[in-house]
C-alpha cells in the first residue's frame, strides 16, 4: 500500500466519523423533544425534526448537517498532504456515507440531503447554489421536501460537469454521482409514496413552528 492510499483510507475514516455525528438526534434530545427516531418518519434529519414543531431545532439540524459535509471536504483540501480532486471526492462520499449509515446508531441514519449539499458547496459553489435553488423551489411549489431533494440531486451530477469544467469521468463529478445515487437510494420509500400520491406534505403549522 502506498502512502497516498493510506492517506485516502485515513481521510475516508475521518470523514465518515464527521458525517456520523447525529445532530438531529442530539439537538432534539437536548431541546427536550425526546428521541427523534420515535417521531414521525423516525429519520434523524431536519425534515423529521420539523415535524416536532421545533422550527429552530430543524434549522439548526439542517445547518449543522450541511456544515459537516462542508467540513470534511475542507479538511481534505487544506489539511491532507497532496490535496487534490481525488482527496476531496473521497471525503465527500465518506461524509455522506457516515451520515446515512452511522455506526453509533446501528447504521440507521439520515438520508444525506443537507450533508450532500454541504459537500457540493465546497466542491463547486455554483453547483451548490443551483441545487439549493432547485430544492427550495420544488419543495415550495409541491410542499414536499423529498421532491425538492430528489430534483436537486437528479440534476447535481450534470450541473457539476457543466459548471465546474471537469470531465465526466474525473473524481469530483464521479463523487457527485455517487452521492446523488446514495441519496436517491435512501429515498426509495419516499419515491414509492410520491408515485402513489401518498408522500406527506410539509404542513403550514409545522413550517411556522406552531
Amino acid at each position: 500500500m502506498s502512502g497516498f492510499q493510506a492517506q485516502l483510507i485515513l481521510l475516508f475514516l475521518v470523514s465518515y466519523v464527521i458525517g456520523s455525528i447525529p445532530f438531529g438526534l442530539l439537538l432534539t434530545a437536548l431541546g427536550g423533544g425526546g428521541d427523534i427516531r420515535k417521531i414521525g418518519s423516525g429519520n434523524i434529519g431536519a425534515t423529521n425534526v420539523l415535524r416536532t414543531g421545533r422550527r429552530g431545532l430543524a434549522a439548526a439540524t439542517l445547518l449543522l448537517d450541511a456544515l459537516k459535509g462542508a467540513a470534511a471536504v475542507l479538511i481534505a483540501r487544506f489539511f491532507f498532504p497532496g490535496a487534490s480532486d481525488t482527496t476531496m471526492a473521497v471525503a465527500a462520499v465518506a461524509v455522506v456515507v457516515g451520515h446515512c449509515f452511522p455506526v453509533w446508531l446501528g447504521f440507521r441514519g439520515g438520508k444525506g440531503v443537507a450533508t450532500g449539499l454541504g459537500t457540493i458547496w465546497v466542491l463547486c459553489w455554483p453547483v451548490g447554489l443551483a441545487c439549493c435553488v432547485v430544492w427550495l423551489l420544488v419543495a415550495r411549489l409541491s410542499r414536499i421536501s423529498s421532491a425538492g431533494a430528489l430534483a436537486a440531486f437528479l440534476l447535481a451530477p450534470a450541473l457539476m460537469v457543466l459548471l465546474s469544467g471537469r470531465a465526466l469521468h474525473s473524481p469530483i463529478p464521479v463523487a457527485t454521482l455517487l452521492v446523488s445515487l446514495l441519496i436517491w437510494a435512501r429515498h426509495s420509500s419516499n419515491i414509492a409514496r410520491l408515485v402513489t400520491g401518498r408522500e406527506p406534505r410539509v404542513k403550514v403549522d409545522q413550517a411556522s413552528g406552531r
